[in-house]
């Protein structure tokens, strides 16, 4: 039976992530992705996917100076990127400036340190454009701050709050990983070829870039700022509903209840938050969304999901709209990269069938005719 999309078909064993979306539950190596994410660094985190166990001290402070150096962008990059057209969108300059990285050091078998790399790389390349299209100098990386922190200086040249890294830094560790996802499978697809590193997160990247995968925080946005104020959030939702549109922010492929991440990232929300106008907003909405879902669509069980209240703390930390995406790149790049080191340890060529369903050559005989 053809399963179109893939969907169901278990293509891979990995013991990075498990997901039970009946139960609304995201297990990173044995651990609750929500306890992980409101309780440990980005480091810890990525430390966690990449080895397997979470890291000792001496563990920790070796990944923090290997992710340091590696931060630095080759001035050849950098030249690369000037030279990209201005209307080129953030995700196809980060998929270009990680692909200009695939030298000859970059080879069959992938390595733990080739994924630090270029995870430590990827937060510079989005600084270091938008800068560039704003018309303002290189921001550095700053040694003494860690990866959040110092991706939140880069960007602005100051130095963030203690309050906004922790709240980027739990989202970012709620999205480092999501199982057999589709930029997840692109990239497992091209390290099974035993292609390198670079390429398989450049595969990832491309896919990411699909509008079905990775945009999702920005459409929440516009949702909110359409509707604005509390007073106009249910006839704006009525009328959605009634034109049988979609939600954004509701709903998930794989949870049928409450999105752990969600829960997560609500809850540091409201830590940081609690009085802000735009938070209150997205409170109200949340409360009237899921009331008239289930009016309009009785036992559906459509919650708010990860990129709903990815988009309040986004706001609240005022991170631009155009960000959101290649800031989601920024942390799933740890997930990728742990799948392309599963993947080369037990290696198998990704090579599903097709069925052919076109025209078939005429009849010799009746041709003859």
């Amino acid at each position: 039976m053809i399963q179109h999309g893939l969907k169901g078909v278990i293509a891979a064993e990995t013991a990075i992530s498990y997901i039970n979306g009946e139960k609304g539950e995201l297990i990173y190596r044995g651990y609750e992705a929500k306890d992980i994410a409101l309780h440990y660094t980005f480091e810890e985190a990525a430390y966690l996917l990449w080895y397997g166990k979470l890291p000792n001290e001496n563990d920790l402070n070796v990944l923090d100076k290997e992710l340091k150096a590696g931060r630095e962008l080759p001035d050849y990059v950098k030249t690369i990127i000037d030279q990209l057209p201005r209307d080129m969108e953030m995700m196809s300059v980060i998929r270009t400036a990680i692909s200009a990285l695939g030298v000859s050091r970059f080879s069959w078998k992938p390595k733990i340190g080739e994924a630090i790399e270029l995870t430590a790389k990827v937060p510079t390349i989005i600084a270091y454009r938008k800068r560039a299209l704003e018309g303002l100098e290189e921001v550095e990386p700053n040694d003494q701050f860690g990866h959040v922190k110092n991706y939140l200086y880069m960007l602005t040249g100051e130095e963030p709050s203690d309050v906004h890294v922790k709240a980027l830094e739990t989202y970012m560790v709620l999205t480092l990983e999501h199982g057999m996802n589709a930029s997840t499978f692109s990239a497992r697809v091209t390290a099974s070829t035993e292609s390198e590193m670079v390429s398989a997160i450049t595969s990832a990247i491309g896919t990411m870039k699909g509008p079905l995968h990775g945009g999702a925080p920005s459409d929440v946005t516009k949702m909110l700022n359409e509707i604005g104020e509390k007073e106009k959030a249910e006839p704006w939702l009525r009328r959605k509903l009634e034109k049988g549109e979609r939600l954004m922010g509701f709903g998930h492929r794989v949870y049928k209840t409450k999105d752990p991440r969600a829960i997560a990232l609500r809850q540091k929300a409201l830590e940081i938050g609690s009085e802000d106008p735009w938070l209150a907003l997205a409170l109200h909405v949340e409360e009237t969304g899921n009331r008239l879902l289930e009016e309009y669509k009785p036992g559906r069980k459509l919650y708010t999901n990860v990129e709903f209240y990815a988009a309040a703390v986004m706001r609240t930390i005022n991170m631009d709209d155009e960000l959101f995406t290649p800031t989601f790149t920024a942390s799933r790049i740890v997930g990728w990269a742990a799948h392309v080191l599963e993947q080369a340890d037990h290696n198998v060529l990704f090579r599903p069938e097709s069925e052919y369903i076109g025209k078939f050559p005429a009849d010799k005989t009746a041709a003859s005719h």
